[in-house]
């Protein structure tokens, strides 16, 4: 069940974004110290009542990882989805 958003989210992706996705997915993927990192963010702006999912917490991985906001979403919702299912 914890990985359905991360599935929802690459399913509705237009075929053209898919590889672009899937690349960004895979640097998370092989990289776990990137998605603890992303997790401490996302609790640290729990812990101020932000979700990990407000536009605020999605520009931010945006700037900091030079994506657009759809791209930040997706890997937000990836890295929530398969690393750290506490967050929210």
């Amino acid at each position: 069940m914890r990985y359905l958003p991360a599935l929802i989210v690459v399913a509705l992706a237009s075929a053209s974004d898919v590889k672009a996705q899937s690349s960004l997915l895979e640097s998370v993927k092989n990289n776990p110290g990137e998605a603890r990192e992303l997790c401490s963010q996302f609790k640290a702006l729990n812990t101020k009542g932000v979700s990990a999912y407000s536009s605020q917490a999605i520009s931010e991985v945006a700037r900091k990882r030079n994506l657009s906001s759809n791209n930040a979403e997706i890997l937000a919702t990836y890295v929530i989805g398969m690393n750290c299912p506490d967050v929210r």
